[in-house]
């Protein structure tokens, strides 16, 4: 029990860690800057972030939400999505144990979560994340059960190869009826890679979870703004972010969910 509790706070912590990189993913990977040079600085003053202002969520409170040097305010993002990866670290710890899926479903919700806000912040899902997370998914299948279609590393990344092609399929095809039924481009490309990376990692029982759960999210929030906001069908919404969500969704419950949904089917 005290190893599962320590296990807890390390995931905890190399969450806060990781959450800590990924807002400098999320700003710079759309700009085509380095995420490893140069050094954080305040967009303000441009002074460099020193290391003792940089320990993720408890430098934003001691500083109260402001720069040392000129004392701009800094955006409450940044140690919320700290704190949500922290959050999504324990949470692959609680759900997967000791065991190997821990980390790779960790890594998973990492890239997930970039590309959620890297989407909502400007509406593009970088190649530079979804083509190097699909490749993932395939290779670190072996280590996890979740796509597998038969025993032996083979079987699963061939099940991870079927869920990134169906990802990829499904939405394409989305893309294309829409394309030529008006003629424009209904969602962007980023969300078939999105969809594929998922698949990789997930397989095509996590895929169909994943686009039923996004689908139905984007389809309440869409029309919850448009009753409130006044938005029209043209009206285009951040689907990676709902992507994400359901992506989520389908790691943490969606082989509950699935099989939930075989007993009902047949109990009809």
């Amino acid at each position: 029990m005290q190893l599962e509790i320590l296990l807890g706070i390390y995931a905890a912590l190399l969450g806060l860690i990781v959450g800590s990189y990924l807002n400098v993913v999320i700003y710079r990977v759309p700009l085509g800057i380095s995420t490893v040079l140069p050094r954080s600085r305040c967009p303000q003053c441009g002074a460099a972030i020193r290391a003792v202002d940089n320990v993720p969520v408890l430098s934003f409170l001691l500083l109260r939400g402001r720069c040392r040097q000129c004392g701009a305010h800094i955006s409450w993002r940044y140690p919320a999505v700290e704190a949500a990866t922290a959050t999504l670290f324990l949470a692959c710890f609680l759900r997967f144990g000791i065991s190997l899926e821990a980390p790779v479903a960790a890594l998973f919700t990492a890239l997930l979560l970039a590309l959620a806000m890297i989407d909502y912040d400007h509406m593009i899902l970088p190649d530079v994340l979804t083509y190097p997370g699909i490749a993932l998914g395939i290779l670190l299948q072996p280590l996890v059960p979740w796509a597998r279609l038969w025993d032996g590393p083979w079987g699963a990344m061939a099940g991870a190869a079927l869920g990134a092609l169906l990802g990829s399929g499904l939405l394409l095809a989305v893309w294309i009826a829409w394309y030529l039924w008006r003629h424009e481009e209904g969602m962007g490309l980023g969300d078939v890679k999105m969809l594929a990376f998922i698949g990789a990692f997930l397989g095509w029982k996590g895929v169909l979870v994943s686009l039923f759960a996004a689908a139905l999210l984007g389809s309440v929030v869409g029309l919850t703004l448009m009753a409130f906001r006044g938005l029209d069908l043209k009206a285009k919404l951040p689907f990676g972010v709902f992507l994400a969500l359901g992506g989520l969704i389908a790691l943490f419950a969606g082989e509950p969910l699935v099989r939930a949904y075989v007993a009902y089917a047949h109990g009809v």
